[in-house]
């Protein structure tokens, strides 16, 4: 019989697999530098996010005693040490490619990234000027010592951590310094007549933390700084909210938020490689951690501040990624100053559409289907979920517009969208002061759907238009995530969402619904049903065949009945883009399933699920993937897609990536993953969707 880990990947440690291969797509040399850039500041990111939530959740479980064993068989202590030992050997690698490969090529390009000590006396002295002018008013030294207890360290801050000697009494004294990164940018430029280059395509940085430690001792007149180091914490971020006791949620919610800046227990403390013993020795009792939670760094503290050399105006060492067109049955709309703002409402009349961001402006496709909402006198209410909204948002603005033309506007905002909960409450508060009704959903259960519902009238009678898609409603993220989204007026898809709009704002118990699949009333069941289904067409001796795309796999009643339908023959593909608990290709347990993650310029964010049902498909996309949290502890909606020529499009889409053996990972029978080894690397999933929507 088969142990638990020879069944399920740890998802953690999936996880880690996962941002390992975020970090070596940057290795990658077929990728420009700044994309490489992006790539080793998103691992670091991530990794930020990662001991925030799921490694701070682990450490609090191991100090209340609990031992419960993962889906794996893994204690929490177990998975920490497995977590700790994997994270530092992948922090090595990037900090070998960042001080080697990386800064190499970025000199070559002309990006030039440069210690104080090598910089000449011209150079040295702007960039003291600048420290004087710039930075040293920011600077608020913090002694320790009885009177002064040691200072609260926030989260993901930038510090330096001194030893100063006082020359009157000869004592030593702890100093720290919190440096100000979020008022002055990590890498300061030195101006190109400083550095007596005339190419204006030659950038020359030096890090704010190496000018402020080489001009310390302006800091401490009359004494001396015996030594001096830098450090960074990441602390316990995920929220304590407890919903069942709150009157007020967004009341409730912003007092967590309070507790989270504030900070929680610290999970990961990042030093310099050569940190003097003393100054380690002081941090490490101060902050209360544990060795094996202290990372020694051979780079940069904060990898992820490397984001800011990626906006440097030099498009060739980039790849140009604001891409897109309008779909090609939105080009002949009006233009948004003719008076017939019904254009868009008569084409859905006639046909659905299907969109596939970010090939498909999101701008001209559901901006403007908000927008001409908005404006439209025929339209009567719009309502639509929110869960992670940009900070210049044009449909926010689309809604305060409806509402001053007298609509009925009605919006469910996310509270508890993870580390968006600040943005979130400040919008809610300007959508009901708009006169908007803002709702927070359900008890317990986050709103993590992504749909929109306009409701107008037409001769006579209402007719409803919806958009469900599988990415947020955020002008931003939609230029750089691939997500796809139906645009239609199905009647029954329409009152599905009637039921489930009632639903999230408290009119309604609905539990069925006609199409939609909604959890979690009845999503986690109707996908068991329809791979039961191709298990049975199997048995029969038919073709069956399992095509589904999303973000991660995790879920494992889902897992045991793919097990279980590659054992009686369903051909299954999983392109899943992030953390997979599932074994593929193994001996007597997924021989018929093959799992591929495909990372590239793109963030592959769609979810699309595709069932052959002996040769009459069902396809769903929305908002789930298959974990326990989507599928049991979040409202989702998921939408057939019953249009014959979308559902071939849909096909077509999951078959460039199936064939693609460019951006793909293949996932080994051991959970671990390879690039794809075909010497011609010819089918590039996201470069030929680019290239056939420009075609189009």
């Amino acid at each position: 019989m088969n142990s638990q880990a020879d069944v399920f990947i740890n998802r953690e440690l999936s996880w880690i697999e996962f941002n390992k291969r975020v970090l070596l797509t940057g290795f990658e040399k077929e990728y420009k530098i700044l994309d490489k850039v992006k790539f080793c500041s998103i691992f670091s990111n991530n990794l930020d996010e990662f001991f925030m939530v799921r490694v701070a959740s682990l450490k609090a479980q191991v100090e209340a005693g609990i031992t419960k064993k993962s889906i794996d068989g893994l204690t929490p202590k177990e998975q920490l040490t497995k977590i700790n030992n994997e994270v530092k050997k992948l922090t090595t690698l990037q900090e070998s490619f960042v001080n080697n490969e990386l800064n190499n090529e970025l000199k070559e390009k002309g990006v030039i990234l440069k210690k104080y000590k090598d910089l000449s006396e011209n150079q040295r002295n702007w960039c003291n000027n600048f420290f004087t002018t710039s930075i040293f008013p920011l600077l608020t030294p913090l002694v320790v010592d009885p009177a002064h207890p040691f200072p609260f360290i926030s989260n993901l801050s930038l510090n330096l951590a001194a030893l100063i000697r006082d020359g009157e009494n000869a004592k030593n004294q702890f100093v720290r310094i919190k440096i100000p990164t979020k008022n002055i940018n990590r890498f300061i430029q030195i101006p190109n007549e400083i550095i007596q280059h005339s190419d204006e395509s030659t950038y020359l940085f030096i890090s704010v933390e190496d000018l402020i430690g080489n001009n310390i001792n302006t800091l401490f007149n009359g004494m001396e700084c015996i030594n001096y180091s830098f450090f960074r914490v990441t602390r316990d971020a995920d929220l304590e909210l407890k919903e069942l006791e709150a009157d007020d949620l967004l009341l409730a919610v912003e007092q967590s938020l309070q507790k989270r800046r504030l900070g929680g227990d610290v999970v990961r403390l990042e030093v310099e490689s050569d940190t003097p013993e003393n100054i380690l020795k002081l941090l490490i009792e101060s902050i209360s951690i544990q060795k094996e939670y202290i990372y020694f760094c051979k780079s940069f503290l904060g990898l992820d501040d490397l984001n800011q050399l990626t906006k440097i105006n030099r498009d060739d060492l980039k790849e140009n990624l604001l891409i897109g067109k309008t779909h090609q049955h939105l080009k002949n709309l009006d233009l948004p100053s003719s008076k017939k703002l019904n254009s868009i409402f008569k084409i859905l009349r006639k046909k659905n559409i299907l969109l596939h961001h970010p090939y498909d402006l999101f701008k001209t496709s559901v901006e403007e289907f908000i927008n001409r909402a908005a404006d439209d006198p025929l339209v009567m209410a719009i309502k639509i979920t929110l869960y992670r909204v940009s900070k210049d948002s044009p449909i926010i603005s689309a809604l305060m517009r409806a509402a001053e033309n007298g609509k009925e506007v009605m919006t469910l905002v996310e509270l508890k969208a993870r580390f968006d909960e600040d943005n979130n409450i400040q919008w809610a508060k300007q959508l009901e002061q708009a006169g908007i009704h803002v709702v927070y959903g359900i008890i317990g259960f986050k709103t993590h759907t992504k749909i929109a519902l306009i409701v107008r009238r037409e001769k006579g009678r209402l007719r409803n238009y919806f958009h469900i898609g599988t990415g947020n409603y955020n002008s931003n993220t939609s230029r750089f995530y691939t997500d796809i989204g139906l645009l239609s007026t199905d009647p029954e898809i329409a009152s599905d969402l009637i039921e489930l709009f009632n639903y999230l704002s408290g009119f309604s118990k609905q539990k069925t619904y006609q199409k939609l699949l909604v959890s979690p009333s009845s999503l986690r069941t109707k996908f068991i049903y329809l791979i039961n289904r191709e298990i049975e067409n199997a048995k029969q001796g038919k073709e069956a065949k399992i095509i589904a795309k999303m973000n991660s796999l995790v879920d494992p009643e889902i897992i045991e009945l793919l097990y279980f339908a590659s054992q009686t023959g369903v051909q299954i593909n999983l392109i899943v883009r992030g953390v997979c608990c599932l074994y593929p290709q193994r001996k007597n347990l997924s021989e018929n399933i093959k799992v591929k993650s495909i990372i590239g310029h793109f963030l592959e964010h769609s979810r699309i699920f595709w069932f052959y049902n002996n040769n009459n498909t069902e396809v769903f996309i929305g908002s789930a993937d298959w974990m326990r949290r989507n599928l049991d502890r979040r409202i989702e909606a998921i939408t057939p897609i019953e249009d014959l020529k979308l559902k071939s499009q849909l096909h077509n889409l999951l078959k460039t990536y199936i064939d693609d053996n460019y951006y793909s990972w293949l996932m080994n029978p051991d959970g671990s993953y390879k690039k794809s080894s075909e010497e011609k690397l010819s089918n590039r999933s996201q470069f030929d969707l680019i290239e056939s929507w420009q075609n189009s």
